[in-house]
């Protein structure tokens, strides 16, 4: 026999449903929440599956970003073998049905079916290290996002209150900038008062910089401030928006830095670590992202599988005597590692750090190719090494 339980995950509980043997259903499906009681006897059930056929049941389910955390936590723990399958499989597997029937009852039953239908390789568990570079990796591109995205409503704010602020410092988001704005965020407030506090104010916050830096600054704003269009009549509620972006920008910009030194603390102490910036282009956060997203390289026996988590290998269409020849990437991976790759590629071809990656893309370009499809394909090259570098244990500078 080969029992299999299949389980359809939602937010907070799932749908399960158990075949003894292929086309042999056991009992109907039922409910799993995901607190410790109902799991408990979820394992319960596991084990009468196995008392009753002398073989342990494999569970399969698909990867539901976070949902599924609890099921695979309680199987971990109690050493159960579990199949994660890609939504798209199972999606296609639904449609196998002339019937169109939408249930949890029905996914749970297909994914059962599934598992028989396909030889699927059991879930290779990521060592705590990747998982947690991966997270924090995660974490910061989210962070980054929402920092660019009040960045361009501070930008907003600015234009309506002081647009002529924008020039006093070299960066207008760099601490000193931010804090010295949200105390004299109008004309006013730094005409009033004047150079003497202002610059008494720069040097309490004891910027690494020279007092002749610092006056210039000073200079600069006061100047500004006689320059800019709003002297008066700025909104009460402009203020506070100010205010209230410059706070958020702030806090933004401290959180990256925490989440940047503990990122730079996990991955130092990960060999891959320093093997895939032996590349030439591939940098600290790049490399962290990459080797996050991958996890170990064990999980893939062929570079061309990596290139498909990737979703960076070319889709195929070809129907009766018809064969296309532009096919676009199936972009079915992960994201993340494909962004990655892609900058990777970029740094190391604009600036001409990886002359072999280089040379290739301009043999692409001379054979006629598109540069984004000269792109793709140094993305492809790129991640064949990384494959390779990481399965020799080897910097890339060894493999010339």
């Amino acid at each position: 026999m080969n029992p299999v339980v299949g389980l359809d995950v939602a937010k907070g509980e799932s749908e399960a449903q158990a075949f003894l043997d292929n086309d042999r259903p056991f009992g109907k499906s039922f409910s799993v929440k995901h607190i410790k009681e109902d799991l408990d006897s979820f394992v319960s059930f596991l084990k009468g599956i196995e008392r009753k056929t002398g073989v342990r049941p494999a569970v399969i389910l698909e990867s539901t970003g976070h949902y599924h955390t609890p099921i695979i936590q309680c199987l971990e723990g109690n050493q159960y073998l579990y199949i994660l399958v890609n939504p798209i499989i199972s999606h296609q597997a639904k449609k196998t049905s002339l019937r169109k029937v939408k249930s949890d009852a029905v996914d749970a039953y297909h994914l059962c079916v599934l598992y028989y239908k396909e030889d699927f390789e059991p879930y290779k568990k990521r060592g705590l290290r990747l998982l947690n570079l991966r997270t924090l990796s995660r974490q910061y591109e989210t962070v980054t996002n929402l920092y660019v995205q009040a960045k361009l409503q501070f930008h907003t704010i600015l234009d309506q209150v002081f647009p002529e602020y924008r020039g006093v410092f070299g960066d207008l988001f760099s601490k000193v900038s931010l804090q010295v704005l949200k105390e004299f965020p109008t004309s006013e407030d730094v005409l009033v008062a004047g150079e003497e506090k202002i610059m008494e104010r720069i040097e309490e916050m004891r910027v690494k910089r020279s007092a002749s830096w610092a006056r210039e600054r000073v200079a600069k704003l006061m100047a500004s401030a006689k320059r800019n269009p709003f002297q008066q009549g700025v909104y009460q509620s402009q203020l506070y928006s100010l205010d209230m972006y410059i706070s958020m920008l702030l806090q933004y910009q401290e959180h990256l830095s925490n989440l940047e030194r503990q990122i730079d603390v996990l991955a130092e102490e990960i060999e891959e670590y320093k093997i895939i910036q032996s590349i030439p282009g591939i940098g600290g956060k790049i490399a962290a992202t990459i080797i996050s997203e991958i996890g170990e390289i064990d999980r893939f026996n062929h570079p061309k599988k990596l290139v498909a988590y990737a979703g960076i290998d070319p889709s195929v269409h070809s129907s009766g005597k018809f064969t296309a020849t532009i096919n676009h990437i199936t972009k079915r991976g992960s994201s993340r590692l494909r962004h990655a790759l892609y900058m990777a590629v970029l740094c190391g071809i604009r600036s001409c750090r990886n002359k072999k990656l280089k040379e290739y893309y301009d043999r692409k370009r001379n054979e006629g190719k598109h540069s984004k499809v000269a792109m793709i394909a140094c993305v492809n090259k790129l991640l064949h090494w990384i494959y390779a570098i990481l399965k020799r244990n080897e910097p890339f500078l060894d493999m010339a």
